[in-house]
């Protein structure tokens, strides 16, 4: 059951949260009638750099939304971030969600931690979550973070077993440690399964503002330079950019490693899946729903919500046939993975 305490929130109109939300992005919201609707609205979520349509960290999320809407036929919106926002807009975005009645409320990406604290401490009653940070500290918080380096250790050891030149390529997003979790542990899976591999890593731009998750040009880029040094397997830790990493390693005939989603599935890459080998996944749109769960139980989940290899909110997709029939490949991929769980493998995350 929800919280009565929600519905004393509820009375305000959808219209007002648009008129509320206009400085602070765009949002979509959806309903039911008002004979099907609890009465009550549920799950918001608000976007990373790159928005919904990034084909990984944010579309994951969007996948969450939609499960929970489904399933508790409740009021949903999601809200895209705007160009040049700061950590006050951010909040505002959060306040005006949770003012509406909207509960949960996820900020999605570390840049909404400042945000989340503030909004939190603004509406107690309300269960707020944030994807990928692990910072904040609150009753009604809950800090919903992966062991990306574990998975990446995978995507890792299939690179190693995959190249023919002895070189691989890493392409992180921006330079801070969420994205070295992801660098460190492919680093460490490549170097353990075949020290004589090199791994060129590169990072498109010093902070988020500099357009290092949403400019698939910069991917691009990057990923043309690795190649042009022999990189025959590229894995692109880079939201939206990672696209550009893609598309660069099918048009030279490489392979890409995707991130986050099961990039091979993805109807936008659908003309690069061929290329794609794997992808380092995160179960974000689970770790959405189960947070939404939790307060549609009446049980909010709050604190430290880690997903890992062990639990299975990690690891490597197997939709590309070429990836999934190799028989010495998945029993590297298999060893590597039980040798993780057991703790006779710990992956670095720096």
């Amino acid at each position: 059951m929800r919280r009565i305490s929600r519905i004393t929130v509820a009375g305000a109109a959808t219209a007002s949260l648009a008129l509320a939300l206009s400085a602070c992005g765009g949002t979509s919201t959806s309903s039911s009638s008002s004979s099907e609707s609890k009465g009550d609205k549920g799950l918001a979520i608000a976007y990373d750099v790159g928005g919904r349509g990034d084909q990984s960290f944010n579309d994951a999320a969007f996948a969450g939304l939609q499960q929970a809407k489904e399933e508790f036929k409740y009021e949903t919106a999601d809200v895209e971030p705007t160009d040049g926002e700061t950590d006050a807009d951010k909040e505002q975005r959060l306040v005006s969600l949770a003012k509406q009645g909207y509960n949960p409320v996820i900020g999605v990406g570390y840049a909404y931690a400042a945000a989340v604290k503030g909004a939190a401490e603004k509406y107690p009653d309300t269960t707020f979550g944030i994807v990928d940070d692990a910072t904040v500290e609150a009753e009604n918080v809950a800090d919903l973070v992966f062991s990306e380096e574990e998975a990446s250790y995978l995507a890792g050891v299939a690179a190693a077993e995959t190249t023919k030149t002895k070189t691989v390529g890493f392409v992180g997003g921006v330079d801070i440690p969420l994205i070295h979790k992801f660098r460190a542990g492919f680093e460490q899976g490549v170097k353990d399964t075949d020290p004589k591999v090199k791994v060129i890593s590169q990072f498109l731009t010093q902070t988020a503002e500099e357009g290092g998750f949403s400019s698939p040009d910069k991917g691009k880029s990057a990923a043309e330079g690795q190649i042009e040094k022999k990189a025959d397997v590229v894995y692109a830790a880079a939201g939206l950019s990672g696209q550009g990493v893609i598309e660069a390693a099918a048009a030279n005939k490489v392979w890409a490693i995707g991130v986050d989603s099961d990039q091979y599935k993805q109807e936008a890459l659908a003309k690069y899946k061929d290329s794609i080998l794997t992808s380092a996944m995160k179960d974000v749109a689970k770790a959405v729903y189960n947070l939404a769960k939790s307060v549609e139980d009446g049980k909010p989940a709050t604190g430290i919500v880690k997903g890992d290899l062990k639990t299975g909110e990690v690891s490597l997709s197997n939709s590309n046939p070429k990836f999934a029939d190799d028989a010495e490949l998945q029993e590297a991929i298999k060893t590597a993975k039980e040798k993780i769980v057991s703790g006779e493998i710990k992956v670095k995350s720096s």
